[in-house]
């Protein structure tokens, strides 16, 4: 069977998956090119990175587990590998749950996991309004806004849990832009879902864009407070 590279592994992370512990699988290449990502040696310079075998993955985790909830599959981003279906698929086989963390590029590649039920959590990443030229300025590329909302259309229909999160970078996203977001998705959703969508700070360490390091995030008072807004907007 086909299998992505595997180049990075945490046996055990208590913060990737909500009150659960879980493992965490980390697979190679980007489609996007979000300039804050710290992610970046592992989108640009990945085939200089060690691999990781999935066997071995699982023979270490064999001692934890009764300790280990699931294994989330994140990146880079997983959805671009041809193999994945594959690997969900023997996670499950092994005896644990999936999460998988998206940027909601590839809506074909989760409706077919989701019709398999290979998942048991998505977690998607929203960059900015639902509008190219802001999703453009926060991921790098461009993205037509068409296929993040089919993405989102089909992680809220597929009857299994999910999160939206986006990340606030002050010289990216105005606090307006993160509201027009949350009413966004409350449209798209429609009246009889209630969507959550949690607001990551943005960190300046190490960039993508080392321009972004000299950054202020935004304070922890102003992101609280942008977060019970946009909890108002959602219901």
């Amino acid at each position: 069977m086909f299998r992505p590279p595997i180049k990075g592994f945490v046996e055990r992370s208590f913060t990737d998956w909500p009150g659960h512990t879980c493992a965490v699988v980390y697979l190679p290449y980007c489609n996007l090119r979000c300039p804050y990502c710290h992610s970046h040696e592992l989108v640009l310079k990945s085939d200089a990175l060690a691999s990781f075998s999935f066997e071995t993955i699982l023979q270490d985790l064999e001692s934890k587990k009764d300790s280990i909830y699931g294994i989330c599959i994140t990146g880079g981003e997983p959805t671009i590998h041809r193999g994945l279906p594959g690997l969900l698929r023997m996670i499950h086989e092994a005896g644990y749950k999936t999460k998988l963390d998206t940027n909601g590029t590839e809506p074909e590649v989760l409706e077919h996991c989701m019709e398999h039920r290979l998942l048991d959590l998505v977690a998607m990443d929203l960059k900015a309004p639902l509008d190219e030229t802001a999703y453009e300025r926060c991921a790098g590329v461009f993205v037509p806004a068409s296929i993040i909302e089919k993405s989102i259309k089909v992680i809220t229909t597929a009857g299994i849990p999910h999160l939206f999160q986006c990340t606030v970078v002050p010289s990216l996203l105005a606090e307006e832009d993160i509201y027009r977001l949350a009413e966004e998705l409350k449209t798209l959703v429609g009246p009889h879902r209630a969507p959550a969508l949690t607001l990551q700070n943005f960190d300046p360490a190490d960039t993508l864009e080392p321009a972004l390091q000299d950054v202020e995030p935004f304070t922890k008072g102003t992101l609280s407070r942008m977060q019970e807004r946009v909890n108002h907007i959602l219901g």
